[in-house]
């Protein structure tokens, strides 16, 4: 992409921002960067800074490419605004990924992403190939293009934020792990948060491959399509939640060597292994990346077990989708720690398994209390405030032999500044009691 000449302006000064704009000068733009925050620092010499941007700063913005950074709202005003003083708008990977030659697996679904993509870099790196996480991951795309060497596969956590603003944007393979309705805080329908997920695949052709969830709703596509599931064996892999299979035969058991468990950590798996198949990784490569492995913390992990009874933290459970995946999973009678932010969710569909799988919950936070009245239709509730009242609760109601399993089920913004802050929260209460 020749950006010589060219001028640029990056909306948003954050991690995705500040690497977006140090590839732009190595290109020779002439660069902006605007921000809402009254103070934007660490910049390089030569940009153009303009804190408290707003949506009149947008006539300062005027420039041949605007590049947005996925925390900010494509559907507001404030991209609106600065789009129309651009001449062509896009998002950080889909500026990174103008000016990278490997090859690329991106990962994308309401749920497991992180995983997946954990997964995609550890076989890649087993298998002698340079290959590396990032996107949503935590490591802007920007950043990661701009090594020196650049790596060979990049694999790529691709939210619905980063998604929106693709144009030419295609990966070699497109992973969809699941789809269930999330951030509609910010989407003004369920179908616009899923068509921003399903432009991983508009520009895939018959050269590339998609690797789905068997049984997902998605549109005729002109990949390659590699399907697996936990649920039909007929998929191209299939999980019982131990034995990994492709087309009937045995290749991984997930209880010999790695600390994956349950059927969502073993769809994450096979969509992982699938991916990199297709880069030509084979077996035993695979069998040597999985040995020892462990999930990301806050994805169930089992934080102590304490009086017979086992805590089991699974705060990254920020939707209704997750905290399903986690009641489905357990084998023991549960005491469901739940709430946090409103984020305008439906959680009726939850209801028949929380009742088969739950003896109580308690919910907690900005809508314990909507929370607990559905709730109590399948189980006895206790609504409280905070985090740390809700595990004095749960203590209560738990028996020895079962599990308190914190799956908040939306996110952590009412009291916690994220979802790592609030299961590290988690798991320090948890570490104390006596």
């Amino acid at each position: 992409m020749n950006l010589a000449g060219k001028t640029v302006t990056v909306l948003g000064a954050g991690r995705s921002g500040r690497a977006a704009v140090a590839l732009a000068l190595r290109g020779g733009a002439r660069v902006r960067v605007f921000d809402a925050a009254p103070r934007i620092e660490g910049m390089p010499d030569g940009v153009e800074i303009h804190p408290s941007a707003g949506e009149a700063s947008a006539r300062d913005g005027q420039c041949d490419l605007l590049v947005v950074s996925p925390g900010i709202d494509t559907y507001g005003p404030l991209v609106a605004a600065f789009s129309a003083c651009a001449g062509e708008m896009i998002g950080e990977v889909e500026f990174a990924c103008r000016h990278f030659e490997g090859k690329i697996i991106a990962i994308t679904g309401t749920n497991g992403k992180t995983t997946t993509t954990e997964l995609v870099e550890r076989i890649l790196k087993a298998g002698g190939i340079d290959g590396v996480a990032c996107g949503n991951y935590g490591v802007p795309v920007c950043e990661v293009v701009m090594r020196d060497p650049a790596p060979e596969v990049l694999a790529l956590e691709a939210s619905s934020f980063q998604l929106e603003t693709v144009v030419d944007f295609k990966p070699d393979v497109a992973v969809w792990l699941n789809f269930a309705p999330d951030h509609m805080d910010r989407y003004p329908s369920v179908e616009k948060y899923k068509a921003a997920k399903l432009r991983i695949f508009e520009n895939q052709r018959a050269t590339e491959t998609a690797v789905v969830r068997k049984g997902e709703d998605l549109p005729d596509l002109e990949a390659k399509v590699v399907s697996f599931s936990t649920d039909d064996e007929s998929a191209d892999w299939f999980s019982d939640g131990r034995y990994l299979m492709h087309r009937g035969q045995s290749l991984i058991d997930l209880e010999q060597g790695s600390h994956l468990r349950g059927k969502h950590n073993a769809e994450n798996a096979m969509a992982a292994i699938a991916a990199c198949k297709v880069l030509g990784v084979d077996d035993e490569t695979i069998h040597k990346a999985l040995d020892g492995y462990a999930p990301p913390r806050h994805r169930c992990e089992l934080v102590r077990t304490l009086d017979g009874v086992e805590w089991l933290n699974d705060s990254k459970a920020t939707n209704l989708h997750a905290l399903e995946s986690a009641l489905r999973s357990q084998t023991r009678p549960v005491v469901l720690i739940a709430g946090g932010k409103d984020k305008g969710l439906d959680y009726r569909p939850v209801l028949p398994l929380l009742a088969e799988k739950a003896r109580a919950a308690v919910t907690f936070g900005q809508i314990s209390g909507s929370l607990a009245e559905l709730f109590s239709h399948a189980v006895p509730v206790e609504p409280v405030g905070t985090l740390d009242e809700a595990i004095d609760a749960a203590r209560r109601h738990c028996v020895r032999g079962g599990t308190v399993l914190f799956s908040p089920g939306t996110s952590s913004f009412d009291q916690f500044d994220g979802y790592e802050q609030r299961g590290d929260t988690f798991c320090r209460i948890v570490q104390k009691l006596r």
